[in-house]
């Protein structure tokens, strides 16, 4: 009696055992887990909206402020001397790339701060999935952000710039290479932001890194002679991406593609770092 019980409960249990799923780590299923992660913070938003904000109100303004000038004739001051569209539409992407760069740091860091990285690394034992996930959602979502901003910014600048020296439309040559490659500027460094906040594991330290990186660094560059500033500003990061969308280079700065490899080559020397230390230290 007991073995023919022992046998039709094994029987049952079988049928049970072959239908239930069989759940695994994909990349694909972590790309999923980590763009929901972002989406469902409210900071998320938030930030992204005033990204769009900077991008779009800092670029309005400086074309207002050239289009004043223009009609008062200060046709000499160093804000009109030297302006394109590109330039002044464009000129939001300094505060746009903070508001970015901090998010990246928020989105990697933010989890070993709240002690989620835990259950994050618990449930990919691999580690690595979870840093290439984390930038490349957040990559994807900074282009978007930004490549949307710097043509909405230009739209709107076009006929504020009308009639001007400066003016510009959609079809003038290089146009809209510097307004896609600002996009790619952005995502850029919103990875080099994840990057950071996975390397120093900490909220504040990843975004002192972030802000002397892009503000501190060439403010100090700028005491150096000329000669050594021409030679060396033009490999910073934010340097290297104002080369990638600016509409006319000088002779002491690098080509659109130059800089793209440049700042590419810093977002790797990062995401490199924080791969290393993912992988060797625990959580």
């Amino acid at each position: 009696m007991s073995l023919t019980t022992d046998l039709s409960t094994a029987g049952a249990a079988a049928p049970a055992r072959a239908g239930r799923p069989a759940y695994r780590v994909t990349f694909l299923r972590v790309l999923r887990s980590e763009w929901a992660k972002f989406w469902s913070l409210r900071s998320s938003w938030i930030t992204l909206a005033l990204a769009l904000l900077f991008v779009l109100a800092f670029g309005l303004i400086r074309a207002w402020r050239y289009k004043v000038n223009i009609d008062a004739g200060n046709t000499m001051d160093h804000e009109v001397r030297g302006a394109d569209a590109i330039s002044l539409s464009l000129f939001g992407l300094n505060f746009g790339q903070l508001a970015l760069g901090v998010l990246g740091v928020l989105v990697a860091a933010g989890e070993y701060s709240t002690g989620m990285i835990r259950s994050t690394l618990a449930a990919v034992p691999r580690r690595l999935p979870v840093l290439w996930s984390k930038a490349l959602v957040f990559g994807v979502i900074a282009l978007a952000v930004g490549t949307t901003g710097a043509f909405a910014a230009f739209a709107f600048d076009s006929g504020i710039l009308s009639g001007t020296a400066a003016a510009a439309g959609f079809s003038d040559a290089g146009v809209l290479r510097s307004l896609f490659l600002a996009g790619v500027y952005l995502a850029l460094i919103a990875v080099c932001g994840v990057a950071l906040g996975a390397l120093l594991r900490s909220v504040a330290g990843g975004i002192a890194i972030l802000v002397g990186m892009l503000m501190l660094v060439p403010g100090l560059i700028s005491l150096l002679p000329t000669s050594w500033q021409n030679n060396v500003s033009q490999y910073l990061p934010s340097h290297a991406g104002g080369s990638m969308y600016a509409l006319h280079h000088e002779a002491h700065t690098l080509s659109p593609g130059a800089g793209l490899l440049v700042l590419a080559l810093w977002t790797v020397l990062a995401l490199a770092g924080a791969a290393y230390r993912l992988k060797r230290t625990d959580a």
